[in-house]
């Protein structure tokens, strides 16, 4: 059955645009990403399958340009499309910090930080600058690979800070297995980096580690 003819509070254009996009699911926000199905299978049963196939809606999105233009009902067009699509929504995050206080929005920043890391599959350490009333100056990815003590440079992090000329700033980095429990390393980091920026009168606010669908906090451990 096409899904024209399907109850009206079942297709996924008329359910989302009465209840809200967060009332779809996986299938039913890829069915409209979609908007056609293929030979002998609605959108939505094209995108059960394609989620099937991938693991996800995740694994979907952050598959290999090759390895999602391959897939039924994919190809170059849905590829460049979903492209923009996440990138506009990754400047919208953006466009929300630099509108005030980065303190004042905490679920804004995590949200924006989440965007930029949780999709690489190795570790990213970056830097949220931010002025003296806690605006966002612009975000750096800084060093990349393991990120443990010996590959994390202090003078680098205060290089960028005073380039820049921070007032305070946000560390954040992702942990690819998806776990976001911060290990022994990242708080010893976290702790040099502190007293290096101390030197140069800049605080840091947060240290963020992003994982697979949530992150977590030093500054509400307690740690900073």
């Amino acid at each position: 059955m096409a899904i024209t003819d399907w109850p009206a509070d079942e297709r996924p254009r008329e359910k989302l645009l009465a209840r809200g996009a967060e009332a779809l699911s996986d299938a039913e926000l890829l069915a409209i990403f979609l908007r056609t199905g293929v030979k002998g299978k609605s959108a939505v049963d094209l995108a059960r399958e394609l989620l099937s196939t991938f693991g996800g809606l995740r694994p979907l999105i952050e598959a290999p340009r090759q390895e999602f233009c391959a897939a039924l009902g994919l190809g170059d067009a849905k590829y460049v499309q979903l492209q923009a699509v996440m990138e506009m929504s990754r400047r919208h995050l953006e466009a929300q910090l630099q509108r005030g206080s980065a303190l004042e929005s905490p679920q804004a920043v995590r949200r924006y930080l989440a965007a930029q890391l949780r999709h690489e599959n190795r570790e990213v350490f970056a830097c949220l600058l931010l002025d003296n009333r806690h605006r966002v100056i612009r975000f750096e990815p800084l060093f990349f690979g393991t990120i443990n003590a010996a590959s994390v440079y202090p003078r680098e992090v205060v290089s960028l800070a005073l380039r820049h000329q921070a007032a305070a700033m946000i560390l954040a980095h992702n942990h690819p297995s998806g776990v976001a429990e911060p290990s022994q390393a990242d708080r010893q980091i976290t702790d040099r980096l502190i007293d290096a920026l101390a030197l140069v009168e800049v605080r840091v606010l947060d240290h963020l580690v992003v994982g697979d669908g949530e992150s977590v906090s030093f500054a509400e451990r307690g740690w900073i």
